[in-house]
């Protein structure tokens, strides 16, 4: 009996005057009772004191309010011991009252304990039917409200879903476009190819054959004479009476002799090396290039944009240093390209002369001998109508591009020189193993009042010289 006492002593202790509930974060006020904090700051509602005391209605002008760690320790106690047990419905879970009203203001069943504690004195408590009314028009509303929201989220589905399969279609109609479109262009590709070679073998078959038959005929008459010439010193070495024997058919022999020169061919090739729509596609690696004043020799007059450079008639005072080219006539672009694929074009116009190509940064620039690839210089020079790359390699003669592109695959070793008109290839130089940094070059070799101009890539060409 006393065990059951002490048991129910406990829980009336470890019970907040308030909610009539075990304490949940327990304080005490300056009169010495203690209340959930949460229960005590909804009593005392209003913002300024004085505060009353719930239980003995003592006054303080503060709200003093320290945790009371020790009741906490109880409340906890009697949750283990005593649990509470289930609410039913209709009840007032903090007191375990009906619930008779409702507070308009905070939307809360409230049990006439809760009208009692003060928390909602200021509030509009209605009656449950009243409330009830009240809010089913606005429910109602809000229903009506909802269920055309929800028919035009019906109906924005199914135009998504319309929109989602247009898409999906307009997606594939196009992926089968590029599909059947680079399918013709590889079969356009093809058919040129064949037309190009038919093209060199006809070519080679209307040029070779006389150029054989003179290498024979030459070879012929260069047998016929040495014949005549081992004859001749044969002669030389015998007395007087062998050497005048028969000498007149000998002499009228040297005399019959004539050299037939071979016949003169032109070695210019009218069939040229040209891929539709390459050009096109490799400005999509065109960037800007500025040009490098440091870099420029002082006989050379660079624009105030950096983009465009001439041979000037009179040597610029200059300072000298190890990064400016003297006495070559040339200038490196600003921009290092060291990874990845670039194109750029330069506009020549008619001069009788140029070079274009790349250089590596620690190429020697005080070089005065030929530039190659031997010492970091691969350049593709023009002069008088003729080609030669820095390597000596042999390009064909035809009319000089007036806008010349370069293009550059870095990790591919490959740099190739066409024409910007009309796409045909200038020159390729043999696949070079590329290493550390390399910059591009520009040489208007010969005096002219129309400089040599660096083309800014168009509006939607270009990377500006990103890495691909």
């Amino acid at each position: 009996m006393a065990a059951t006492d002490v048991s129910t002593n406990l829980q009336e202790e470890a019970t907040c005057a308030i909610c009539l509930d075990y304490y949940t974060d327990p304080v005490m006020t300056d009169c010495g009772h203690n209340f959930c904090r949460e229960c005590i700051r909804r009593c005392w509602g209003q913002p300024e004191g004085p505060y009353a005391c719930p239980e003995c209605r003592e006054l303080s002008p503060q709200r003093n309010l320290r945790p009371n760690r020790a009741v906490a320790k109880m409340a906890e106690m009697a949750r283990r011991l005593h649990p509470p047990s289930p609410v039913p419905q209709g009840v007032c879970a903090a007191h375990r009252e009906p619930l008779a009203s409702f507070c308009a203001d905070e939307l809360r069943l409230l049990c006439a304990a809760c009208e009692r504690s003060g928390e909602h004195w200021t509030h509009r408590i209605r009656p449950l039917q009243d409330a009830a009314e009240d809010l089913k028009g606005k429910l109602e509303k809000s229903l009506n409200h909802l269920q055309k929201q929800m028919e035009d989220a019906l109906l924005f589905q199914a135009q998504a879903k319309e929109i989602c399969a247009l898409w999906q279609k307009m997606v594939e109609t196009q992926r089968q476009n590029v599909r059947t479109e680079f399918e013709r262009l590889r079969c356009l590709l093809v058919e040129e190819e064949r037309r190009l070679l038919q093209r060199l073998e006809e070519e080679e078959l209307e040029v070779l054959p006389p150029l054989q038959e003179s290498v024979a005929r030459l070879g012929q008459q260069s047998a016929q004479l040495a014949d005549l010439v081992t004859e001749l010193e044969g002669r030389c070495q015998l007395p007087a009476l062998g050497l005048l024997q028969d000498i007149m058919d000998t002499l009228h022999r040297v005399q019959d002799v004539k050299l037939q020169p071979p016949e003169v061919v032109p070695m210019e090739m009218r069939t040229v090396c040209r891929v539709p729509g390459l050009v096109e596609a490799l400005r999509r690696f065109q960037g800007d290039i500025t040009l490098d004043p440091g870099t420029a020799n002082p006989e050379l007059v660079l624009s105030e944009d950096m983009q465009s450079v001439r041979r000037g008639d009179l040597r610029q005072p200059l300072p000298d240093s190890p990064e400016r080219f003297d006495p070559g006539p040339c200038v490196l672009g600003r921009e290092p390209l060291s990874s990845g694929r670039h194109y750029w074009e330069v506009e020549v116009g008619e001069r009788a002369s140029w070079a274009l190509g790349v250089c590596r940064e620690n190429a020697n620039r005080k070089e005065k001998g030929e530039l190659f690839a031997g010492n970091g210089f691969w350049i593709l020079v023009f002069l008088g109508g003729s080609y030669n790359s820095s390597e000596r390699a042999f390009a064909p003669l035809r009319d000089p591009p007036q806008r010349v592109g370069i293009f550059l695959d870095y990790e591919a070793g490959h740099l190739a020189f066409y024409s910007a008109t009309d796409g045909s290839l200038l020159y390729a130089f043999p696949q070079t193993p590329f290493s550390g940094t390399l910059r591009a070059l520009f040489s208007p070799l010969s005096s002219s009042p129309t400089p040599m101009t660096i083309c800014r890539p168009k509006v939607g060409h270009g990377n500006r010289m990103a890495p691909q």
